[in-house]
């Protein structure tokens, strides 16, 4: 079924506004989620002379946005919830950019790496190809793009006030390498669990030098 625009704007608006009301919540059960594993990641595959410019996509009230930043990077967030994004800007002192994931306003050829930790799932399936050109767009040639999405089976829709599109690898693949990246390598959270218990799929994409 096709969303409608207003559908869009309903997932959009209704998912914002559970994050800005649960903000303090979220920031204390995540804040000290050690997500170390997935910025090393990003790091590793990014082939530019540091410090790189990185895009916190999703970056919520600041956690990942600071530790860039500790590392010597200069570190932009990207926020929907105007609550988290101001907590992202006092609790790191970076940047954040408070753009909807549906609505996004991004320099070209800017970034060398984009960090979407737990973020792109929010994405209703039908407007995922776009907002992942967006995102390679905002890229340098070579630059690089992290994901961290919870497993699915391709369900999509509600769940506990939020919007959600779950995928595979198999679908997950098709959709980056349909918006043009080049896949690099992916595995599955939390590390040294059974695989039936890794319930994150996280990958690591490249957009083409040419």
């Amino acid at each position: 079924m096709t969303l409608t625009p207003e559908a869009l704007e309903r997932i959009s608006t209704l998912t914002l506004a559970y994050y800005n009301q649960r903000a303090d919540a979220f920031w204390e059960g995540t804040r000290d989620h050690d997500v170390s594993q997935n910025i090393a990641a990003l790091l590793l595959h990014i082939e530019a002379p540091p410090p790189f410019a990185i895009l916190d996509f999703g970056c919520g009230p600041g956690r990942d946005l600071k530790t860039f930043k500790q590392l010597g990077h200069s570190a932009t967030g990207l926020e929907g919830a105007a609550r988290l994004a101001a907590m992202a800007r006092e609790y790191s002192g970076c940047d954040v950019l408070e753009q909807s994931f549906l609505e996004l306003d991004l320099p070209g050829s800017h970034f060398d790496g984009v960090f979407a930790n737990a973020a792109l799932f929010h994405v209703p399936c039908q407007e995922l190809p776009r907002v992942l050109v967006a995102l390679r767009r905002t890229l340098k040639p070579g630059g690089v793009l992290f994901s961290s999405n919870p497993r699915g089976d391709g369900r999509e829709g509600w769940s506990g006030g939020r919007y959600g599109a779950f995928y595979d690898l198999s679908a997950w693949r098709g959709h980056m390498l349909a918006a043009g990246f080049v896949e690099l390598t992916h595995y599955y959270r939390p590390a040294g669990l059974p695989l039936e218990q890794q319930l994150w799929l996280a990958s690591v994409w490249r957009k083409p030098a040419f």
